[in-house]
């Protein structure tokens, strides 16, 4: 497993993350906290020592899981990233139709309740990684959230900060300003071979301000993973229900342009597309980790060899951004499909 040091520390990261959301939040299918305990240490065991949760995973689930799977001395072993910004405690017990969003809290108050909680449920004395979870500019534009986390570095409760953007894929405007603005380390995006914007701008920007990236929905909900046709369906409680069936059709249709990232003999790249997705993203210096979705070995074992297998070419690179510019020659937008404007999926906990 390839590390990289988070710009401006002295953090080194897994070139390949594990986001806990994946076992803990029951969008991805159900996982016991024993399954989840045993995916969590089965990849640690094969090289990952970055760990990305958030509070607000599984009302507190995600972070208790890695208390639970890295308990005592291991705990000096990894990286842990958490999340907050969501007064998620306030709404435990309600209902929360179509995965919409908790309301968000920057109070100083909140804050510290919220740095508390999450150190008592990670059982440890420091997190290396807090991020403002989904954060919107009114929230970047606070001096008191700023203030809060200046302390909690100096009290060594933090060791660096990011800011997470989402739910969707977007919200260019928060990562350019928190890049060039704010006093991080960490810019967490949705970054992929078929989604390049506004991922590209955001990598020329962490380049001029020496700040560090880290990417999530590396194979843009799965498409990149290649195991889907336009045959496949998903349970009724996985998060991708909620799009509309376009999405689907249309990637099938793109990953079948994208065989050259695994083409090739003995002595070619000798990469899944799975792989290649990856790859094709840490192809970028700035991006110091990846976080697939994982959820089971097999996935676990394919995405961790994405560290052994070759880089991504110059001329592969130009290929796949060529198809971005062509929306794959020409195939129409995903809304289109379906006659109908495309529903986007809020991920509150992603």
């Amino acid at each position: 497993m390839r590390h990289r040091t988070i710009a401006g520390t002295d953090i080194q990261v897994s070139e390949v993350g594990f986001g806990v959301w994946t076992v803990t939040a029951g969008w991805w299918g159900e996982h016991s906290d024993e399954e989840a305990v045993t995916l969590l240490r089965q990849a640690f065991d094969r090289g990952v020592n970055f760990f990305d949760t958030a509070d607000t995973y599984g009302n507190g689930r995600g972070e208790t899981i890695m208390a639970e799977a890295f308990p005592g001395a291991r705990r000096d072993e990894i990286v842990i990233s958490t999340k907050f910004g969501y007064d998620w405690q306030s709404n435990i017990g309600g209902r929360r139709e179509g995965h919409q969003e908790a309301p968000h809290s920057f109070e100083p108050q909140f804050l510290q309740d919220a740095l508390d909680g999450s150190l008592h449920r990670l059982d440890t004395d420091r997190i290396d990684l807090w991020q403002l979870h989904n954060v919107r500019m009114e929230h970047l534009l606070l001096d008191d959230v700023w203030t809060f986390l200046d302390k909690a570095r100096r009290d060594g409760k933090i060791r660096s900060v990011g800011v997470a953007l989402g739910p969707a894929i977007g919200w260019l405007e928060e990562g350019l300003y928190s890049l060039t603005e704010r006093d991080i380390e960490v810019v967490y995006m949705i970054y992929n071979a078929l989604e390049l914007d506004p991922g590209r701008e955001l990598i020329a920007a962490a380049a001029r301000s020496g700040r560090s990236l880290m990417a999530r929905v590396p194979h843009s909900s799965g498409i990149l993973e290649g195991g889907y046709d336009e045959h496949t369906t998903f349970p009724p409680n996985d998060h991708r229900n909620h799009r509309l069936r376009g999405w689907l059709l249309n990637g099938v249709k793109k990953i079948e342009q994208l065989s050259f990232l695994t083409e090739g003999g003995a002595d070619g790249p000798g990469r899944t597309l799975g792989q290649a997705a990856l790859r094709y993203i840490l192809d970028q210096q700035e991006v110091v980790s990846a976080l697939p979705n994982i959820y089971n070995l097999d996935q676990l074992d394919e995405f961790v060899g994405a560290s052994d297998v070759a880089d991504i070419t110059p001329e592969e690179y130009r290929r796949v951004e060529q198809l971005f510019e062509s929306n794959y020659g020409g195939l129409p937008p995903d809304a289109e499909v379906d006659g109908r404007k495309m529903i986007e999926l809020v991920e509150a906990t992603a």
